[in-house]
């Protein structure tokens, strides 16, 4: 079933919501749409609606006939601080990170960064991520968009990072523990957070600011993996340790 996203302030008191823009165009235009036809719609408190299409046009009326908490969202919260990289990497870690259940994804300029954003540069970078984010969550069934935010300084990044439960630095170097090791006992953790390095890597000196604040210094196998594959192969291993690798 087609799925859109709205606020809750859009659902009105008798139980109809007004799908305009963008989504109505998707609705009556691409998807062709007609009343009596049925779509999901989602808000930000990660409620699903099922409803019918009463009318299609410029706008599109629903009705809602039932709603209920979703089930596609991980029971933890996880946060993914990527370095800024090259041409369209950024992208797929977006598109991947969403689909593997980030809540939210956060630029950051590390040492070894090569790209270099103005703000001017990057609020048309992050309109269009935002948007990438938001085609990504459509398709795959999430209740929620992550958000992508500004960039934030490796410093600031890490800072923020190691507040989460499981705090997690993934680091090609010596000294790192396998991911398993820091994914032990039956509790899931609240937030996580995935701390991720540029096409260079991270330098020594960052690794060891990041250890000195808590951070899990995470290896990620006996292969290197490139920068747009880092973020989602750990979010993939998340989900099947603290959900699918659990009993129903």
């Amino acid at each position: 079933m087609p799925r859109f996203f709205i606020e809750s302030a859009d659902l009105s008191p008798d139980g109809r919501v007004i799908l305009a823009g963008e989504d109505a165009a998707h609705i009556t235009k691409s998807l062709r749409m007609k009343p009596g036809e049925r779509v999901t719609l989602c808000d930000e408190a990660g409620v699903e609606y099922e409803t019918v299409i009463l009318a299609a046009g410029d706008e599109v009326e629903c009705e809602i006939l039932s709603s209920k908490p979703s089930e596609n969202e991980p029971p933890y919260r996880a946060v993914v601080y990527q370095a800024l990289v090259k041409g369209d990497r950024f992208e797929t870690v977006l598109m991947k990170s969403t689909e593997l259940g980030a809540a939210k994804i956060v630029p950051v300029a590390s040492a070894r960064c090569t790209v270099r954003l103005t703000p001017k540069e990057y609020a048309k970078k992050r309109e269009r991520w935002q948007r990438i984010a938001a085609e990504a969550a459509k398709q795959c069934g999430r209740a929620r968009i992550p958000e992508v935010t500004d960039p934030m300084t490796f410093r600031d990044a890490i800072r923020e990072a190691a507040r989460a439960d499981l705090p997690l630095f993934c680091y090609e170097a010596e000294g790192t523990e396998p991911l398993s090791a820091h994914c032990t006992g039956d509790r899931i953790p609240e937030s996580v957070s995935v701390v991720i390095g540029p096409e260079g890597g991270f330098e020594p000196a960052e690794a060891e600011e990041a250890r000195a604040l808590g951070m899990k210094m995470t290896g990620l196998g006996h292969r290197i993996l490139r920068t747009e594959t880092a973020a989602p192969a750990t979010l993939a291993c998340l989900s099947f340790r603290y959900e699918m690798g659990r009993e129903p």
